[in-house]
C-alpha cells in the first residue's frame, strides 16, 4: 500500500469495530457486510505482515469454534461471524490473548448488565423520541427481561485492545 499502509487499514478496522458494537447494541445484529469488510481488512494486513496462512488458519479455527457454540445456543450467528472475521485481523501469536480478553470483557459485559438491571428504571410507556432516547428504552426492557448480550461490544472491545497491542 502506499497511502498509509496498515495504519489506514487498522483505523478501519477500528472504525467497522465501533459500528459492530454499536449496531449490536442498537438491534442485537451484526450485519455481514461489516464481518467482510473486517475479514478482507485482516487478509490485508496479513498480507503485508507476511502471516496470511497463519491468520486464515487461526480465523478458520476460531470460526468452527464459535459456530459450535452457536449450534449449542451460546452465541449468535453474527456474533460467530464477528469472531472468525476479527481472528483474521489479529496477529496469529495474539490469538490466544485475544480469545482470553473476549472472554474476560464478555464476563464484564454480563455484569455490567446484571448491576444495571438493579439501577436502571423499567420504562413503562414508549412515546415517540430521537433515535437515541429509543434505543435506550428498548435496552433497559432488554436488561429486565434479562435478553441476549450484545456480545459484539465485547469482541470489538477485545480486537480493538489486541490492534493496539499489534
Amino acid at each position: 500500500m502506499t497511502f498509509g499502509g496498515p495504519s489506514l487499514l487498522i483505523s478501519l478496522a477500528a472504525v467497522a469495530l465501533v459500528f459492530a458494537a454499536l449496531h449490536d447494541i442498537a438491534f442485537r445484529t451484526v450485519p455481514n457486510w461489516v464481518s467482510a469488510v473486517l475479514a478482507a481488512d485482516g487478509l490485508m494486513l496479513g498480507s503485508l505482515n507476511e502471516h496470511l496462512w497463519a491468520d486464515l488458519a487461526c480465523g478458520f479455527a476460531v470460526f468452527a469454534l464459535a459456530t459450535i457454540c452457536w449450534w449449542r445456543g451460546w452465541l449468535g450467528g453474527g456474533d460467530v461471524k464477528l469472531l472468525g472475521a476479527t481472528t483474521i485481523l489479529v496477529p496469529p501469536t495474539l490469538v490466544p490473548g485475544y480469545i482470553a480478553a473476549v472472554a474476560l470483557a464478555g464476563g464484564g459485559l454480563a455484569v455490567i448488565y446484571l448491576l444495571l438491571e438493579r439501577v436502571i428504571p423499567n420504562p413503562r410507556r414508549h412515546h415517540p423520541a430521537p433515535l437515541l432516547w429509543r434505543v435506550f428504552v428498548v435496552e433497559c426492557r432488554r436488561i429486565h427481561r434479562r435478553a441476549s448480550l450484545p456480545y459484539a461490544t465485547a469482541i470489538s472491545a477485545a480486537a480493538l485492545l489486541m490492534l493496539a497491542k499489534g
